[in-house]
């Protein structure tokens, strides 16, 4: 028997562009040289840093782990707040310069979900102006009403790899797991999913790799187009048969041949 899926739910850095080395890490660097301090997070550190997820805590992590000689200042979460700000200034004007375009597939994938009228949602850990900012430079002004429920930043107090994001956004959608998908890009991501009994979907990046993702049902190394087909990294070939693309078709034979986590 079919199972009706009504849901997508999307992470957003790294899942629907590659957000990170290029962007969020670039901002950091220029909220920090605007600061007047000397840090400098290269891309190898940055790796490193992006075990933890949300930008706050990030900072938290390289001070507490790589920067013990920082001396804080004591109102460090006041410090750290207005860094973060900044860094989301700097962001968001990176995209409107268009320095951080949509992944492959993803502008197709989210127009023919809308188009066919399957309902979607954001699960993320980033802040809620980053997201609008992303969305309205790639997709347009109107792109945020595309999604029922933007789940970003410090909705829930605990951030991926807790199961929270998803969990909020369903209660918000009305939605069990089993009538959903997601779609993340790294291990933090996948843990947080399966941990809300999600399926999920995979697709990679230079960062995330080599993460485990033996709990998803498929990973691909991108949502691929038409014209430049995906490449499966796991999951079921038959079931993808000769896809070149993850569109909705592909979507409803993967929920059709698994189960809920």
């Amino acid at each position: 028997m079919q199972k009706t899926l009504q849901a997508l739910l999307f992470d957003v850095d790294g899942t629907l562009a590659d957000t990170e080395r290029d962007g969020h890490r670039v901002a950091f660097n220029l909220a920090f040289e605007e600061a007047g301090l000397d840090w400098n997070w290269s891309v190898e550190l940055y790796g490193k840093l992006l075990a933890v997820t949300g930008g706050k805590e990030r900072m938290k992590y390289y001070l507490e782990h790589f920067n013990t000689h920082f001396i804080c200042p004591t109102d460090i979460n006041d410090f750290i707040a207005e860094l973060h700000r900044s860094k989301t200034a700097h962001y968001t004007a990176l995209l409107a310069e268009g320095r951080i375009p949509l992944r492959p597939g993803v502008e197709r994938l989210l127009r023919e979900a809308r188009e066919k009228g399957m309902r979607m949602g954001i699960a993320t850990t980033t802040t809620p102006a980053n997201v609008q900012a992303l969305l309205s430079q790639t997709l347009g002004p109107d792109s945020e009403s595309w999604f029922e429920v933007i789940a970003a930043g410090d909705v829930v107090p605990a951030k991926k790899p807790a199961a929270d994001i998803y969990l909020w956004a369903m209660d918000k959608m009305d939605l069990k797991a089993e009538q959903c998908m997601a779609f993340e890009d790294s291990e933090n991501g996948i843990k947080s999913s399966v941990a809300a009994n999600l399926r999920t979907v995979i697709t990679v990046n230079d960062y995330t790799r080599e993460h485990d993702f033996s709990s998803a049902i498929l990973v691909l190394d991108n949502m691929g187009e038409p014209e430049r087909p995906f490449t499966v990294l796991q999951g079921d070939q038959d079931i993808v048969d000769h896809a070149a693309c993850l569109d909705l078709d592909l979507i409803q034979r993967l929920a059709n041949s698994s189960s809920p986590v």
